[in-house]
Formats: C-alpha cells, structure tokens, sequence
C-alpha cells in the first residue's frame, strides 16, 4: 500500500436532495453510499461520453466530495449545475485542494483526507504534495486511466477498462446511461482500449513521450498517452491484445521502441 497526497479540485454538492440528485447524474450507486465511503464514477454527457472520470467521498450525510484532476473541476460542476433543477442541493468548486490518495491492489482506492475541516473532512496543513513523478509512476503500473490523457469528451466509458469500477448496473436510470448499457449487453465491445505497455528496459521507456504512434507492422495501431519509466499507457485498436509487441515511435529521425501489451487487473480479479 503506497499513500499520496496530491492536488486534486473538489466540487462539493451537498443539501437534502444531494444523494437522489447525484445517483440520477453519476454511473456509480450513490444511494447505497455509507458514511466516509468512498466511490470511483463516470459523470456523462447525455450521450454517454465521458465528461470526467470522478471519485465521490461521503463524510457526513448528504455532503458529497467528487475531486477530479486539478483544472477539471469547473467542468465537473458546469454539466452537475445543468441538471440542477427544483432540486435542494448547492454545488460549489473548491481548486487545488489537497487529497490523500493510496494505492490498494493496483487500485487508486479511497480518499480519507481532503481540503476541509471539522466532520466535513480531515484537514491537511502545511503538507506539500507528494511526489508527482511517484504518483504517476504509480498510476500507470496499476493501469488506471486519467482524464485528460487516456479520457477526454470522445472517451466511451468502456474503453477506459474501469466500467466494472465505476459504474453500477443495478442502480437504475442516470444521465448517459443508454450508451453504458449498450455496449454492456453486447459484450463490452468497443473500437479502442486503454491498454498497459511494457518496455524492454528503462532506458526504453525513457524516451518515448505522450503522443507517439504505436504500430503493430506497418499498421498504426493507437497512441501512447502517458509514461513512467519502462511502462506507459496507451489507446489502442480492439485487435491489439494482451500479449502482442507493438512498436513504438521515438521521433521522426529515431528508431521505434518495442513494447509487449501487458494484462491490467481489473477490480473484479480478472485480467484483460
């Protein structure tokens, strides 16, 4: 188990509406959150896209915690505040805070302290953030997606390899959720994944960047989105599985740099 502390934006929603608002906008079963529990959700388009992969914290009843990549916030309440209608609940943004993040398993797991005070939250002071380069390190070995890299407002949720993490299908109806169920009922099958890469060594991995093409022969098959160290992640086509060496691009007057696609565990256990 490795903690973080590191800079995350927090919109807080909160009011006697706050459970029944959120479980009709956010993936996740929000109603069947316990005191200082602690979620991963997709919050969705009405399409179905991704506006931002969330985590929702519960400390006291009916004050919900969502934090979500530092810039990101402001979007995360702008699409909760369009929805927000006859509904008594306030919504406000709060940038920059800080989060205890730990990695559990190869899982970002629950947040126990944040920005606030009292039996809203653990206060942090006068604690700097973590390591950005560990935390990343850590991020990409347990697979996990980021907004911003691997997510952005095309991401169908089940590319991100986190639906069994971040969304419920039990719970009933929420914004989004006919394209969620879609693609569930036909087998999760989507065009591209975020998949795991596995250099041959360090010195490998060090000198690819976001961005770079990854190719299978001389077919171009995805693009790396992020690095740490001698693995990186990338969104690759459907026909690239667990197993296959891709190559992938150094620069236009450099050689490509051979990767394996490496099996990420899923909550459930499974490997894919």
């Amino acid at each position: 188990m490795t903690d973080f502390i590191v800079a995350r934006d927090v919109v807080v929603v909160e009011g006697a509406d706050a459970r029944r608002f959120l479980h009709g906008q956010l993936s996740q079963d929000i109603e069947g959150m316990g005191r200082l529990d602690s979620r991963w959700s997709f919050l969705l388009q009405p399409t179905g896209k991704v506006v931002a992969l969330v985590r929702v914290t519960l400390p006291i009843a009916e004050h919900y915690l969502i934090d979500v990549e530092p810039g990101l916030g402001a979007a995360v309440r702008d699409r909760l505040q369009r929805f927000l209608i006859r509904t008594k609940a306030t919504i406000s943004l709060h940038e920059g805070a800080y989060v205890w993040d730990t990695t559990i398993n190869d899982q970002l797991a629950a947040v126990t302290a944040w920005w606030g005070t009292g039996s809203a939250g653990v206060l942090v002071t006068g604690v700097a953030p973590g390591s950005s380069a560990a935390y990343e390190q850590a991020r990409v070995e347990a697979g996990w997606p980021a907004n911003g890299a691997e997510l952005d407002e095309s991401t169908i949720p089940a590319e991100s390899g986190v639906v069994a993490v971040a969304a419920s299908f039990t719970k009933g109806c929420y914004t989004g959720q006919e394209l969620v169920e879609r693609i569930d009922s036909r087998g999760g099958n989507v065009p591209r994944r975020v998949r795991r890469l596995r250099f041959g060594s360090g010195a490998d991995g060090a000198l690819v960047r976001a961005g770079a093409s990854v190719r299978r022969g001389d077919q171009v098959v995805g693009r790396v989105t992020s690095v740490a160290g001698d693995q990186a992640l990338a969104v690759l086509a459907r026909a690239v599985d667990p197993g296959d060496d891709v190559e992938v691009g150094l620069g236009p007057d450099d050689p490509a740099s051979t990767a394996m696609v490496a099996a990420r565990v899923e909550a459930t256990g499974s490997t894919e």
